[in-house]
């Protein structure tokens, strides 16, 4: 943009005139090159007319949280649409795909606590801690609970939370990612999705993780971002480690 003025003018620039440009390489100029604006205006109208919302940062519904990031998405696509109010208090549960028994009794227990307490409650709707997060947020009257996804919110993974996912939008809430509604999931997609989780959030609670686990991604943003994070005291090595290196509170059931 600060080199071409406009995304009319990106789209049609070459592939030599691309590649000037600081940080733009083959790759990346080969792909702007071959976007096809007429395909990507029929899977506009496809996406929308399967309920999904187009959010361009300009959008007044945009996430505010998000906006103060470095790295906010331009575009976020949404199944559900809250209000700006639903962002003014959140909190990001993030843990294990292979919780505890006490990791369960953590996460039921604290995000049942905050989604009574008026709370949105944010996780990845992945399985363990991040459905169980979900789950527990949903059973309480009113409770306001969004995921983000890394796979489209057209194509939710893991296909067996697709359910509790449907019943998040249902309840009011939302469904959130930056890649195409279409999209499956990577591992990158997955790394990604927590600088979001966190950034919705004015704290993140890690309710349990090795050491090596991905929800250490969600503490590492976390801190990045100065979001105050919470950790569970459990003897997962990851949630020791946090502990350590300072978390803002220690949380027992």
């Amino acid at each position: 943009m600060a080199a071409f003025g406009t995304p009319s003018e990106v789209l049609r620039a070459r592939a030599a005139a691309l590649r000037r440009v600081p940080g733009v390489g083959s790759a990346l100029s080969a792909a702007i090159e071959a976007v096809d604006l007429p395909r990507v205006e029929d899977d506009i109208a496809r996406w929308q007319a399967a309920g999904v919302t187009l959010l361009p940062r300009t959008s007044e519904d945009y996430p505010l949280p998000l906006t103060l990031l470095d790295d906010a998405p331009p575009t976020l696509f949404a199944l559900g649409r809250p209000p700006q109010a639903f962002w003014s208090d959140a909190v990001a549960i993030v843990g294990t795909r292979q919780p505890t028994a006490s990791a369960l009794r953590a996460v039921n227990a604290f995000a049942a606590r905050y989604a009574g307490s008026g709370y949105t409650v944010v996780s990845g709707l992945a399985l363990g801690v991040d459905a169980a997060a979900h789950r527990a947020a949903l059973s309480v009257l009113n409770a306001r609970a969004a995921a983000v996804l890394g796979s489209g919110v057209l194509n939710v993974y893991p296909s067996s939370n697709r359910p509790l996912a449907e019943a998040i939008v249902e309840r009011g809430g939302v469904l959130l990612c930056e890649c195409s509604p279409d999209a499956s999931v990577s591992p990158q997609q997955l790394v990604a999705r927590n600088r979001l989780i966190t950034g919705l959030a004015r704290f993140v609670l890690l309710i349990e993780s090795r050491a090596d686990g991905g929800a250490m991604h969600a503490v590492r943003f976390a801190r990045q971002q100065g979001r105050a994070l919470y950790v569970c005291d459990l003897p997962a090595s990851g949630n020791q480690q946090a502990i350590r290196e300072g978390a803002d509170r220690v949380l027992r059931l």
